[in-house]
């Protein structure tokens, strides 16, 4: 598992034989690892991202194609107001590393961020127009006196504040999963056709103008939506089949201008740049076992 000779044999099999055809620039190991309950998947985690990167540096590979981990928002003890953002406490042991080794090897910091969870959550209080980037009067950071107008760049400054109180400022945030489902269960708020394709409407128009969050507006944002396509396979409530613009078959769910990029693949997050180029983020994993790497079927990917 932490055996760079192991992940070399998995990088010369599964990406060296690909490149330079198909621009390879991130192997992502683990998804939401630290915000799970396997102790032992959370110590290896690091000790594997340094494997594959040690092997990447050996094949000369590490200047295209770099090594991150994906976590999920429940790693944050604090959210709001987004100057207060702090991990959780029992994460330090794990993060403080782990943020290090972000910063030597100048990886990003990657989040899974879905304003959709805290409107189904509570409709009641939380507003639908600050989630779907709707005119609204937003909120205030008392701290930094900062008017958020929409929940995601809350977040993603909430990040960077909580990696700031550790020590570094010199990592980007990017996020790796966000978007909107758009069919849910009688209990899942908001999961509908017209919100997602509104929130994921209106993320694009910003993605397009180059917008950065109220604490770094000149960084523009680096987002990844989820999802491609529905994966009408996947278990658990209604709205875990529903985030993609297309149904397995390729026929749009909703439109938001794409139909005539739509990728042949099979299933994928993707990332949209400011020219409204798709860019797919496949689901090629690694995760760290005693003896071996092996694919999982969650998003750990590497980003094309």
């Amino acid at each position: 598992m932490t055996d760079p000779t192991k992940a070399q044999a998995w990088i010369q099999q599964n990406v060296q034989p690909f490149l330079p055809q198909t621009k390879i620039t991130c192997i992502t190991v683990g998804n939401e690892i630290l915000s799970g309950t396997d102790k032992q998947l959370m110590s290896n985690l690091l000790p594997a991202m340094q494997s594959v990167h040690s092997a990447l540096v050996s094949l000369e590979l590490d200047d295209q194609v770099g090594v991150v981990t994906a976590h999920s928002l429940a790693i944050l003890a604090e959210s709001f107001p987004p100057s207060s953002g702090s991990f959780r406490q029992d994460l330090g042991g794990y993060l403080q590393p782990l943020l290090n080794f972000h910063a030597q090897i100048n990886s990003p910091f990657l989040i899974n961020a879905y304003p959709y969870f805290a409107y189904k959550d509570n409709p009641d209080e939380v507003s639908l127009d600050y989630v779907l980037f709707k005119p609204n009067q937003g909120t205030t950071d008392p701290a930094t006196n900062l008017t958020y107008d929409n929940m995601l760049y809350a977040q993603i400054d909430a990040v960077y504040s909580a990696i700031k109180a550790m020590g570094h400022t010199d990592i980007v945030v990017r996020i790796s999963e966000t978007g909107w489902p758009s069919k849910g269960d009688s209990n899942e708020a908001g999961a509908t056709r017209d919100n997602a394709g509104i929130y994921n409407s209106n993320l694009l128009q910003r993605i397009a103008e180059n917008q950065g969050t109220p604490a770094r507006p000149s960084l523009p944002i680096d987002i990844y939506v989820f999802a491609l396509f529905n994966e009408d396979l996947k278990p658990g409530p209604t709205s875990e089949r529903n985030y993609g613009l297309y149904y397995p078959d390729g026929t749009p769910v909703y439109d938001i201008g794409l139909q005539s990029q739509l990728p042949q693949i099979a299933s994928a997050a993707f990332y949209i740049d400011s020219a409204s180029t798709i860019n797919v983020r496949a689901t090629l994993s690694l995760i760290p076992f005693p003896t071996s790497f092996h694919d999982l079927a969650e998003p750990n990917s590497v980003l094309f």
